[in-house]
């Protein structure tokens, strides 16, 4: 097991000039994170040999078909939705507390292995300094394998792996990677937070901060690949030579619900193969939040449209459709909406009864959304109109619903005194079983498929449950 080391304090002078980052990265600070730099080259010379010679087609950016869940939302898209056959027989494996609260979604490697940041009152090697940290854990046992530490504000960041099992995550000024063994590989300052992390159709990482700064940086060096973008303009230090940078924290709190604080709350929807990928906005003094579509293509980053229609503010990350020409994302005023990805012009409006939150799950216009204070429900696209598919007023959400293969679906569903993981068929919204979790209290951060169908759940206070398929 790796155990890290926390990092020496940063100068605060770095992330006001951005587009210098990589000049200051941790990877010229100490010897051990030169040699998990050198060794990840050395895998990536490995990869691109193997390419050569064969006909391998080994895919190192994503995990590839059904592996694991490798961003917050599974996909690029957003979907929430595995193409693992989901077992409706599922069988409490194992829990255990994380040490301290989670804000942002659990995620898997190929291989099943757990990823999750949270916030912790010591460091990861015992001693007593609060901050945050990214914990790694093996599903078949819940042994821990990894811990490392990051700044303050990094239980907000969302992570992503790639195909060699790499870690992708934010922390309080940095973009930072991670080898499966919890080895540094390299930190890239940015202003903000990364709360957003996705994988370019070119092989490299998309990052967005709460603050609105997006950057695309080379996932083997951290290296920025165009000049950052910044949603909210770029600031004017000549007209503005004392203008202070505001703390990397700043508005955190306000993103899980889409509040005006949080100029921008949630992951990105991305398309690899135009390069076009969704945010939401939410620009300083403007009366509600914005869709916006940018594309990554000809060395740079720049706007295609922007629509000023989340009322109330953004409350879900953005779900891209399977053939890219709609995207879905639902507001504060309990809409769902559908919008025309060549315009941004809206196809349709939902109103659900209850501000959805955090994730739209989407199986091809089988639209699930997620939420705490509404109840389990399906939305049809019909193109240019939508209808009420099912719903289940009597199962209250408590986080996000994720499909399977196989028309399954899981919710966590309070029942009594206790929360219940609810295996559904998605056709109809029929309750097929469901199992306690155990002690667990409030709500979640989010639900993953693993590899091999087994299913993880982690709760806001700092509790991962593990259920693995049950054998007929």
């Amino acid at each position: 097991m790796h155990t890290s080391i926390r990092r020496p304090a940063r100068d605060p002078r770095i992330a006001v000039h951005p587009s210098t980052a990589t000049r200051s990265r941790t990877a010229l600070r100490r010897p051990a994170f030169r040699a998990a730099v050198h060794l990840g080259v050395l895998g990536s010379v490995g990869v691109l040999a193997l390419s050569g010679c064969g006909g391998t087609t080994f895919d190192n950016i994503s995990v590839g078909p059904g592996k694991g869940w490798p961003s917050a939302f599974h996909d690029g898209r957003n979907s929430a939705t595995s193409p693992v056959t989901g077992s409706r027989h599922l069988a409490l494996s194992w829990t255990r507390p994380i040490g301290g609260p989670t804000a942002a979604a659990t995620v898997l490697d190929q291989d099943g292995q757990i990823f999750v940041t949270t916030d912790i009152d010591t460091s990861c090697v015992g001693v007593p300094n609060p901050g945050g940290a990214i914990f790694s854990f093996q599903m078949p046992t819940g042994r821990k394998r990894s811990c490392d530490e990051l700044g303050p504000d990094g239980i907000y960041a969302d992570a992503a792996i790639d195909g060699m099992s790499n870690v992708y995550v934010g922390d309080d000024g940095g973009a930072y990677s991670l080898t499966a063994n919890g080895q540094p590989r390299w930190r890239t300052p940015v202003a903000g937070v990364p709360i957003s992390v996705q994988f370019t159709g070119d092989s490299h990482v998309l990052t967005v901060t709460q603050s609105g700064q997006v950057d695309v940086l080379n996932r083997q060096t951290g290296d920025r690949m165009v000049p950052t973008y910044q949603l909210l303009g770029q600031p004017d230090f000549l007209a503005h030579p004392n203008l202070p940078r505001p703390p990397d924290g700043d508005g955190l709190p306000d993103c899980a619900t889409g509040g005006p604080q949080c100029p921008v709350a949630n992951v990105s929807a991305i398309e690899a193969s135009t390069g076009r990928f969704y945010v939401t906005v939410w620009h300083p003094g403007s009366p509600t939040a914005s869709l916006v579509a940018l594309r990554y293509a000809d060395k740079q980053i720049h706007q295609e449209w922007r629509a000023d229609m989340l009322i109330g503010g953004s409350a879900t990350s953005p779900t891209l459709s399977p053939d890219g020409k709609t995207v879905y994302v639902g507001d504060n005023s309990g809409r769902l909406i559908a919008v025309d990805t060549s315009n941004g012009h809206t196809k349709w409006v939902q109103p659900l009864g209850f501000s959805p939150e955090g994730g739209i799950s989407d199986d091809d216009g089988l639209l699930i959304p997620g939420g705490d204070d509404g109840h389990l429900m399906a939305v049809r696209d019909r193109g240019d109109s939508a209808e009420i598919a099912w719903e289940r007023k009597d199962l209250a959400l408590r986080g996000r619903p994720v499909q399977t293969a196989g028309n399954t679906g899981y919710v966590v569903s309070p029942m009594g005194d206790v929360l219940k993981l609810v295996t559904f068929d998605t056709t109809g919204g029929n309750t097929v079983a469901s199992a306690t979790l155990p002690g667990a209290q409030g709500t979640t951060t989010g639900t993953a498929i693993g590899p091999k169908g087994g299913v993880v759940v982690t709760t806001r206070v700092g509790e991962i449950y593990v259920f693995k398929p049950e054998a007929q």
